[in-house]
């Protein structure tokens, strides 16, 4: 089960924030918020309105999004 309730939970501005000083990737509120409609994005809660994302969802969303490592980019084609 993902999002244990002992994982601090995040507004889509501190999610975004704590990807971005955890994992150094790119990611922005606004983006995630085309996530949470498109799909594509970390797992979220809601309290309401407002989407709630607990550190937990944001790594395995991070971490799910790396490739593995190589040494040129054509070892990605």
């Amino acid at each position: 089960m993902t999002g244990s309730s002992q994982s601090p939970l995040h507004g889509r501005k501190s999610a975004a924030e704590y990807v971005r000083n955890k994992h150094g990737q790119p990611c922005s509120p606004a983006w995630l918020a085309k996530l949470a409609v498109v799909g594509g994005g970390p797992v979220f809660r809601k309290a309401g309105r407002t989407p709630l994302y607990a550190e937990e969802d944001l790594d395995l969303w991070a971490l799910s999004r790396l490739s593995g490592p190589m040494r040129s980019t054509s070892e990605a084609a």
